[in-house]
């Protein structure tokens, strides 16, 4: 017989931890050196097994991903508007008004989740700097054509690509594309280091660059070159990143068979659709999105209270959409008239539970629910 699902809540997410005992070596040794923060080994060693895992010559390592957007955007020297995503997580946008900048909001793909680079364009004014796409869920935008526009104009691009730890289109790694790419190890995400976020950038003058504005600009005990913050990750959180990365490809394996389990559980059923990742993509299934559609039997809002009663915290991201906000909503581009595709994807979307230590007994719990409602 199959296992039951136990009576625990499920999340979204949950953290992957290795063993205890496995980190306590790496405490030692910190402990041993005295060295906390300020760049330490750990810092360093897990800035160089991070560049070799995700194909990528120079990365940056930030206390959290929301001081990598910041430090992205200062390193660039964007100003005025920057075109992005309504359709992300706030801190997309939170970072560009922390710098004095504008965020422009254009619409998402039909039927996708990423910003639609037919409405970029338009968008575009003398007082646009920059754009910051979203690889949303870890499912790569359409870097040729955002290119193009951004050549075209002489744009920056910075993607925020905090969903897309290890993810590869083409052949290679999606964090290769645009000016930078910022990366999050949240807690939450597939990668984690506690807290955590990363900058990857093209050449070592821009990573000099960083490296000195996420230390208060400081080149040396004398010499201060650059208006920086303090944005760099301790000595702890990297330890914790190098044992993660052990386990990574387990964890993202995982991930995949859970992803595979949900596809076949739900399939066929009227009113819900599970999107893929574009063709040609080494996916990191970080979230499993469903859309609720018309043929279901209940709302998008009904089916999530029905999860919710039965103790599944599924979520719906994103709703409300960033233009939404308070801060935002009184913007032009935020009307709603300007983001039909985002609008209806942020009211049919639930994200499932996913993470490796979900079971095949709690797979099969949740898309009974869903089956049968």
């Amino acid at each position: 017989m199959k296992p039951e699902a136990d009576n625990k809540p499920l999340y979204v997410t949950q953290p992957a931890m290795p063993p205890l005992q496995d980190f306590i070596p790496y405490l030692e040794q910190i402990w041993a050196n005295k060295i906390l923060t300020n760049c330490g080994p750990y810092h360093q060693q897990l800035e160089q097994e991070l560049a070799e895992y995700l194909g990528v010559k120079h990365i940056s390592l930030f206390a959290n991903g929301t001081l990598a957007l910041m430090t992205a955007l200062q390193s660039m020297r964007i100003s005025g508007e920057v075109i992005t995503t309504p359709y992300s997580f706030v801190a997309t946008a939170h970072a560009m008004l922390w710098n004095g900048i504008k965020p422009v909001f254009v619409d998402i793909e039909p039927g996708g989740f990423n910003i639609d680079p037919k409405k970029i364009e338009a968008a575009i004014t003398p007082q646009t700097t920059a754009i910051m796409p979203v690889h949303c869920y870890g499912h790569p935008c359409d870097v040729e054509r955002i290119e193009e526009i951004a050549s075209n104009y002489g744009l920056k691009v910075i993607y925020d690509a905090a969903h897309a730890f290890g993810v590869q289109s083409g052949g290679s790694s999606v964090l290769l594309q645009g000016d930078l790419s910022v990366l999050s190890f949240h807690a939450t995400k597939v990668f984690n280091t506690f807290e955590g976020g990363a900058i990857v950038s093209p050449d070592a003058k821009t990573k000099r660059h960083i490296d000195h504005l996420k230390n208060f600009g400081i080149v040396d005990e004398v010499t201060v070159v650059a208006p920086g913050i303090n944005g760099k990750m301790n000595e702890i959180s990297a330890a914790f990143g190098l044992l993660q990365l052990k386990n990574i490809d387990q964890a993202l394996q995982k991930r995949a068979e859970i992803d595979r389990k949900y596809r076949t559980g739900l399939r066929g059923i009227d009113g819900i659709h599970c999107p893929l990742p574009p063709a040609g993509t080494v996916h990191n299934h970080s979230y499993f999105p469903i859309l609720v559609q018309a043929g279901y039997r209940l709302s998008r809002d009904a089916l999530f209270q029905k999860l919710r009663d039965a103790d599944i915290y599924a979520r719906r991201y994103f709703y409300p959409l960033i233009s939404d906000f308070p801060m935002y909503r009184g913007m032009p581009s935020a009307a709603v008239a300007n983001l039909p595709a985002a609008t209806l994807a942020s009211a049919q979307v639930i994200c499932l539970p996913l993470h490796p230590e979900l079971t095949d007994a709690h797979v099969e719990k949740i898309t009974r629910i869903i089956c049968a409602a």
